[in-house]
Formats: structure tokens, C-alpha cells, sequence
């Protein structure tokens, strides 16, 4: 019977090509994705990795097979196709698999208006479909006249969307160090800063889905250390790098250090507020204390949510929230479809920024506010266990109150720390935030002294 619970995520499909899944398994996809959206059009989009064109042509191939129109946007970041199916109120399909190995590809999938497809949203049954088939069950049925498939460039069409979103037109001239990582940054950045006051450094804008230089996640500090050298040795205002599909962005100040992501949330949530006064601000329950304060002093309403964009934006929808951010360096925007877009964040710091005279370190300072650990992974053989030692260890405590919204949240007048077990690996991920750099030290490793007995 066939399984394709090793691909199909809680999010998306991800796996290795062509060893769990291939173009032939692509048309079932797009064959299911038009049944289960019901749609008479979709648009489809591709990330560099040498597997996505082919990837991208069956999906779209299964679709017209079933009298669905497809247009093809070709190479594309994550946002910008979040942009095509808000624009052309489609739904749509990127394939990519982020800032994963090369060998790995994936589909992210939404509904018209970059409404995300998840597993309780419509990625459940497609599985079914999709296993049924493959299980010898009836095939997709052919339509009598099949959809017609057409080329589309919309990378015009979502650069201008951004500029009239964010007006850097009037900044000072800033000098600006730009990562792509080889991934698609590599094809949105140019067009998107073209003509603007920016200098712009490229490092690694050549599209090659083999990742030759390094990893395209620049969470992972070693990913980010040329950045950091080359802001240095350039005398750069600031630095960006992107990931593999460009739909996230992290920041490096001046001096080459990382700015958090809770600290860009911070920030763009204070401009978005004087745009949208008293409006709701999405952040997830790792982000930093600052940014529900930052929202609270301009006048905001903050909402605390689970870690994950499809919980993030259904939030965003239910409150019809102005902007979400996420630890992870996700960016949500009202103005964007409720979708993540790391290029309209980094738009927003520019401005910031070049609206100013300071330096980045000593804007972001406001915004960046206490000590935290980072994300810190222990393997495990029994996630429930050793999130139930770590409870029993909290709970009764004086001073100190737990709450189970995404794993475990423990707070203290002058501490955090959630602790929270991976979805896809035997993982325990621990952040702790606190006021000062031995107190948080020291928080750590007492969790972690329990997490890892």
C-alpha cells in the first residue's frame, strides 16, 4: 500500500529526488492539487535546484490534464509566487525545498490569495488522492479538453508591488552587502533595487541549486560568516542574506554582528503601526519579550501564537492582523496576502534606516533588549518523558507559570524558556530568554541539565 508519509510534511512535500519522489509522482500531485482546490486555473513557479524545472512541468502537466489552465512563472522566490496567486487570485504552486541539500525538492502549495494548503487545509486529502492512484485505484480523470499551459514573467509586476509598499525612493544612499546564498535572492534582489539610492554588493548571485558556496539558511551561523567578513572589508551600512527560496531574510549591522529576528519584528511592526494605528501584530511564543512591548508602547495589539507560518497566518486572518514575525526570520504581511516575504522586511530595515543618520547597531538597540540563547537541539529517545521531567521540575514553582500552547512555556518575572519537541526528528529545541547573559546561562543549563539526564 502506498505511504507517502516520508514526503508529504505538515506544511508541504519535501524529499530527495528522484529517490522518494520524481516527476511522475509531480503530475499525481498537480492532478490532486486541481481536484481538491476545484480551481479552472493555477500558477505554478520554481526555484534553481537542477530538479525543479522538470518537477514544475509535470505538476503543471497533471493539472491541464485535468482541464485546468496553468501558467508557468518559471524561476521565482517563495514570495514572489505568494504575489502571483494574490495578483491573478490563483492558486499556486512553488516548487523548492528551501534551504535544504541539493538533492532535496519540495512543493509549497497555497489556494487563491496565497491562503496557505497545510494538512487540516487540503494537503491531507491530496495525500489520499495521491496514494489511492498509486495504489492502482482509478487514475486522475482526464478532462475532455485539457488546460491550456502559458508563460508568465510577473518579477516586473512583484518588484513595483514592493516599491509602492515601502518608499526608499528619498533615503540616503546606503551601501548594502547582499548574500543570496546562489538561491533565488540572486534573481529578485536586482530588479527589486534597481534604481533606488543602494550600492549594492552581490555575493553569490548565480543561481546554482548545488549551494558551491554554502548552505542557503542563514540561521546557521557559519552560513553567514562571508557576509559578515565582506560588510567589514566594505565599510557596508548593512548586510541581508537570504535563504534557498528567498522567503527569508537575516540581518548583519555594520560591524558584521547579527541583528535578531525578534529585533527586525520589532522594528517593522513599529512602522507598519504608525501606518495602521491600534492595528493587531502577529509573533510567535519563541520571539523576544521586546516585541509585544515595542507593539504595546506604539499602540498595538499583540498576539501570541504557535511557532509555524500556517498557524501564523491564520492568525494573521482571523484578526486581520497589519504584520506576523517569527524567530525564524519569517515576515508576514497584510499588504502581501497574509504571506512571508523576506525582501519586503529587508525593504522596511533599509528604510529605517536610510531615514536616519545612525548607524544599524544603534537603531536595532532599541528594539533588542535582552539576552537569549538561541535555538539549542538535544536528541532524545523519549520526547514525551523528558518534556515531563522538565514540567515536573517547574510546575508548583513560586513565581513561575507554565503554559502548554506549543510544547512547554515556563515564565519567570525576570525569565523564559519554551522547550518544544521537533515534528520531523528525536529533537528537544530549547529557547531561553532573560534579562541579563547569567540568567539565562543559567536557566539553560538547568533544562538542560533535566532535558539530557
Amino acid at each position: 500500500m502506498a505511504d507517502l508519509s516520508q514526503i508529504v510534511k505538515a506544511y508541504d512535500v519535501r524529499g530527495v529526488v528522484p529517490d522518494q519522489w520524481d516527476e511522475s509522482l509531480a503530475e499525481f500531485f498537480g492532478a490532486a492539487f486541481a481536484q481538491v482546490t476545484g480551481a479552472s486555473a493555477i500558477v505554478v513557479g520554481h526555484d534553481m535546484r537542477p530538479s525543479s524545472p522538470g518537477l514544475s512541468r509535470a505538476f503543471g502537466r497533471g493539472a491541464a490534464a485535468r482541464g485546468v489552465d496553468v501558467t508557468e512563472i518559471g524561476l521565482c522566490s517563495t514570495d514572489e509566487l505568494y504575489f502571483a496567486s494574490g495578483q491573478l487570485s490563483l492558486p499556486g504552486a512553488m516548487f523548492t525545498a528551501s534551504h535544504n541539500p541539493a538533492q532535496y525538492n519540495g512543493i509549497k502549495m497555497c489556494r487563491a490569495g496565497a491562503t496557505p494548503v497545510g494538512q487540516d487545509t487540503g494537503l491531507a486529502e491530496i495525500r489520499t488522492l495521491v496514494e489511492g492512484w498509486l495504489d492502482g485505484g482509478p487514475g486522475p480523470e482526464a478532462a475532455g479538453t485539457p488546460g491550456e499551459i502559458t508563460q508568465r514573467d510577473v518579477l516586473g509586476d512583484y518588484a513595483a508591488h514592493l516599491r509602492g509598499l515601502v518608499d526608499l525612493g528619498s533615503i540616503r544612499p546606503l551601501k548594502v552587502v547582499v548574500d543570496a546564498g546562489n538561491g533565488m535572492g540572486g534573481h529578485t534582489v536586482p530588479t527589486v533595487f534597481e534604481g533606488l539610492p543602494l550600492e549594492l554588493v552581490p555575493m553569490y548571485f548565480e543561481l546554482d541549486g548545488t549551494f558551491p558556496n554554502h548552505e542557503a539558511n542563514p540561521l546557521d551561523p557559519k552560513n553567514i560568516i562571508d557576509l559578515q567578513a565582506r560588510v567589514r572589508a566594505e565599510g557596508a551600512d548593512i548586510g541581508l542574506a537570504f535563504d534557498g527560496d528567498a522567503d527569508r531574510c537575516f540581518v548583519v549591522d555594520e560591524n558584521g554582528d547579527p541583528v535578531a529576528p525578534s529585533a527586525i519584528t520589532a522594528l517593522v511592526a513599529a512602522r507598519e503601526l504608525a501606518k495602521h494605528p491600534g492595528g493587531t501584530v502577529i509573533h510567535n511564543l519563541i520571539t523576544s519579550w521586546s516585541v509585544p512591548e515595542v507593539v504595546k508602547e506604539h499602540g498595538g495589539e499583540p498576539v501570541r501564537t504557535r511557532v509555524g507560518h500556517s498557524f501564523i497566518k491564520g492568525e494573521m486572518a482571523r484578526t486581520g492582523a497589519i504584520f506576523g514575525g517569527e524567530h525564524s526570520a519569517h515576515y508576514y504581511f497584510r499588504d502581501f496576502w497574509n504571506a512571508d516575504t523576506g525582501m519586503l522586511a529587508a525593504m522596511h530595515v533599509l528604510a529605517a534606516l536610510g531615514e536616519q543618520s545612525g548607524p544599524l547597531s544603534a537603531l536595532v538597540a532599541q528594539y533588542d533588549r535582552y539576552a537569549a540563547s538561541g535555538e539549542i537541539n538535544s536528541t532524545v529517545t523519549d520526547q514525551a518523558d523528558r518534556m515531563a521531567a522538565v514540567k515536573a521540575a517547574y510546575e508548583g514553582r513560586e513565581g513561575t507559570a507554565l503554559d502548554e500552547l506549543d510544547g512547554l512555556t515556563a515564565t519567570a518575572a525576570d525569565w523564559w524558556f519554551n522547550l518544544r519537541p521537533s515534528n520531523t526528528e528525536p529533537l528537544l529545541r530549547l529557547n531561553v530568554e532573560a534579562r541579563d547573559k547569567a540568567t539565562v546561562e543559567r536557566v539553560r543549563d538547568e533544562v538542560l541539565g533535566i532535558v539530557r539526564a
